[in-house]
């Protein structure tokens, strides 16, 4: 993949009623001396609803997530909306009716949205990363946003920083120990960009901690990795200056604002398309484990997808150490989501595909991976009909211990055909 086609992210002409995908649970019983057997099968079916403002033009949904906001005990959807440039609120109520309103000031290029209460008073704060425009440049057009939550839907912008390589994730976690939240910033940028932490000093200031000097980086989760008591880091770099393309660091934290930089895994191959990484305890351990996809296609629409595109994990094995596992095959694959779909305990991953053939009526657009608990993972179509899906999230809505899918339409390029803007899939 040429940089002139780098991912837009630097990460559905719709049938409300209509049943789309078919999700077959296999339920399991323990056997005498551990073993594990089918019982039964169900056969679980997800129909798409969408929610929020009505589709208009071609809709371009950066990111979703699921958190209650107004903290009124109903799970709502908060949605970056890179067509409008602005940060999406789908309030829910009451229980099962989805009102969308824009939030705050406008946010150019809203590529990333976490939830935080930054400045601890109680109300959750959206930590917004703006990367100025999705498509490629290298401007230093990029802003590190915090939209602070004033209460009663109100919010008001703050620009932390500014007039940098283009912002694609924004996290937060309080990393040095002294009782306030920083913020952890990746920078795709272009030819230019950067991986950071911001420290935060109080009263809205923050001082930068460069952590890598480089282009490429889109995700960057924050968890314990190595049980220390210090919240760690990793990132996805997508692309450097030497042309590498695929590269996952994991940042150790040793205490007082130091970072040890191990590489957990890098690859070569131009046409890999790294395109999510996120956490989740994958095999039920207890450490949190690394899921990561390669589905970038940008500069191959109109083509077959790359058959290198798929979705493997990073087992953690303690103390910083991680063994790659391939999971499985998807044209286009993005946003990995770690959730127990079928309440067996197991965590299973759902993806979703950015990229793929759209003349093909068997390309599968949402795509469930079920976890038999054994490090087996069953591969399950969910949709054939929406398009071009980049975001997916997962959330008790309806308050039932089911989880509930919300994806988001990305439609930057022809054919403009079944787009969606989000879209919520309760099963049936």
């Amino acid at each position: 993949m040429k940089k002139s086609s780098m991912l837009l992210l630097g990460t559905l002409g719709l049938v409300a009623t209509g049943v789309v995908g078919v999700l077959v649970f296999l339920l399991t019983r323990e056997q005498p001396g551990g073993s594990v057997t089918a019982a039964k099968v169900e056969q679980a079916t997800y129909a798409p609803v969408p929610v929020g403002f009505p589709i208009q033009g071609h809709p371009m949904i950066s990111h979703v997530s699921c958190v209650d906001l107004d903290q009124d005990g109903l799970v709502d959807i908060i949605v970056c909306d890179a067509a409008a440039n602005r940060i999406g609120w789908i309030r829910q109520y009451p229980r099962g009716v989805f009102t969308e309103q824009f939030i705050g000031e406008p946010v150019q290029g809203p590529a990333h949205a976490a939830v935080c209460d930054i400045n601890q008073d109680g109300k959750p704060d959206l930590l917004i990363a703006s990367m100025g425009v999705i498509t490629p440049s290298n401007d230093k057009i990029g802003k590190v946003v915090i939209m602070e939550n004033l209460g009663g839907g109100q919010f008001r912008n703050h620009i932390i920083a500014e007039n940098m390589a283009r912002v694609n994730d924004l996290r937060g976690a309080d990393l040095n120990g002294d009782g306030r939240i920083d913020l952890v910033v990746g920078q795709f940028g272009y030819v230019q960009g950067e991986f950071q932490w911001m420290e935060n000093l109080g009263d809205w200031k923050f001082l930068s901690h460069q952590l890598l000097n480089m282009p490429g980086t889109i995700m960057t989760p924050v968890a314990d990795f190595d049980q220390d008591g210090k919240m760690d880091l990793a990132a996805l770099v997508s692309q450097d200056s030497s042309q590498v393309y695929g590269q996952v660091h994991f940042f150790r934290n040793l205490g007082g604002g130091k970072f040890e930089d191990r590489m957990v895994w890098i690859t070569n191959d131009l046409n890999l398309g790294s395109s999510g990484l996120e956490v989740g305890d994958v095999n039920g351990d207890g450490r949190p484990d690394l899921v990561y996809t390669n589905g970038d296609g940008f500069n191959s629409v109109f083509a077959a997808p790359a058959p290198t595109h798929g979705v493997q994990w990073f087992e953690n094995k303690g103390q910083g150490n991680f063994t790659y596992h391939r999971i499985g095959d998807s044209a286009g694959c993005y946003s990995p989501l770690v959730v127990d779909l079928n309440g067996d305990g197991k965590m299973d991953i759902v993806t979703v595909s950015a990229f793929n053939n759209a003349k093909d009526s068997a390309a599968a657009w949402m795509t469930a991976w079920m976890n038999d608990g054994h490090e087996n993972f069953t591969r399950v179509p969910l949709t054939h009909e929406f398009s071009s899906l980049i975001t997916v999230a997962a959330g008790d809505l309806y308050g039932t211990g089911v989880p509930v899918l919300v994806t988001g339409g990305f439609h930057s390029y022809p054919p403009f055909e079944n787009m969606s803007r989000v879209t919520l899939w309760r099963r049936r």
